[in-house]
C-alpha cells in the first residue's frame, strides 16, 4: 500500500529473524499525525506537540478542527504517492490510499497504511557535527608520518595546480561542515507496525526526538 506518514525518532535497537539472523532496528514514534490539508495535488501532515505556535499555523489547525497543538508542518506531492486520487465525498475532499481513506483532521496512524515487510525510504536531518577536516569529512589518509614529518599528518595537500588554471575548482573536497544534511535512506523494510508506532529495519539519519518522514515504495 502507498502512504506517506510523520514521526519522530525513539530509539535504536536489534531483532531477531525467523531465520535466527540478527538485525539492527529503528523504532520511529508517531502518535500524533494528523491531516491539515488536502488539495488536488498535494497533502500536508501536522506532527509533535508545539509549545509556542505560530499565529498562521494556529489559523491552519482551527480551519482543520485539530486542537493539539501541533509542532510540525510538510507537505507532500501525491504524484510520489502511488495509487492515490482526491475525490469530493459528503461536500470534503477525500484522499484514497487502497482502502484507507483520509480526510481534512483525520488523525493518521501507521497500522492503517502500512504493513510488515513492505519497503519504504525514511527521511530526516542527519547529526551536525561541526567544521571537520578532510581526514573525517571525507576520509583521506592524511601525509606520511616519518621523515621529519610533524605538523601535515591530517592535512589535505595540494588543492589545484598553478597559472593554468590558476583556480581551486569547484566540488573539491576540502575542510568544512560536517553532517546536518537531509539525508534519505531508501529500501527499508518495515520489521513492526501499531497504531503509534512503526518499526524499520535498518539506521536512519537523525538524533533522538528528530522529525523523520515515511514514504511507502510500494
Amino acid at each position: 500500500m502507498s502512504g506517506y506518514i510523520l514521526g519522530e525518532k525513539a530509539h535504536q535497537s536489534q531483532q531477531f529473524t525467523s531465520d535466527g539472523v540478527r538485525v539492527p532496528t529503528t523504532t520511529i514514534k508517531s502518535a500524533s499525525c494528523y491531516c491539515i490539508g488536502l488539495t488536488d495535488t498535494s497533502i500536508k501532515l501536522g506532527f509533535g506537540r508545539g509549545k509556542n505556535v505560530k499565529k498562521p499555523q494556529v489559523g491552519e489547525l482551527k480551519k482543520a478542527g485539530i486542537e493539539t497543538p501541533l509542532r510540525f508542518f510538510r507537505e507532500i506531492k501525491l504524484n510520489k504517492l502511488k495509487d492515490a486520487s482526491i475525490a469530493d465525498e459528503n461536500g470534503k475532499k477525500t484522499l484514497t490510499l487502497g482502502e484507507f481513506k483520509i480526510v481534512v483532521g483525520d488523525q493518521i496512524k501507521p497500522n492503517a497504511i502500512f504493513k510488515e515487510g513492505e519497503l519504504v525510504t525514511v527521511t530526516g536531518i542527519s547529526k551536525g557535527k561541526g567544521f571537520q577536516g578532510v581526514v573525517k569529512r571525507h576520509g583521506f589518509a592524511g601525509g606520511p608520518k616519518t621523515h621529519g614529518q610533524s605538523d601535515r599528518w591530517r592535512a589535505p595537500g595540494s588543492i589545484g595546480q598553478t597559472t593554468t588554471p590558476g583556480r581551486v575548482y569547484k566540488g573539491k573536497r576540502m575542510a568544512g561542515r560536517m553532517g546536518n544534511d537531509r539525508v534519505s535512506v531508501k529500501g527499508l523494510m518495515v520489521m513492526g507496525v501499531s497504531d503509534d508506532q512503526i518499526i524499520v529495519k535498518g539506521l536512519i539519519p537523525g538524533a533522538r526526538t528528530a522529525l523523520i518522514s515515511i514514504v511507502s515504495n510500494s
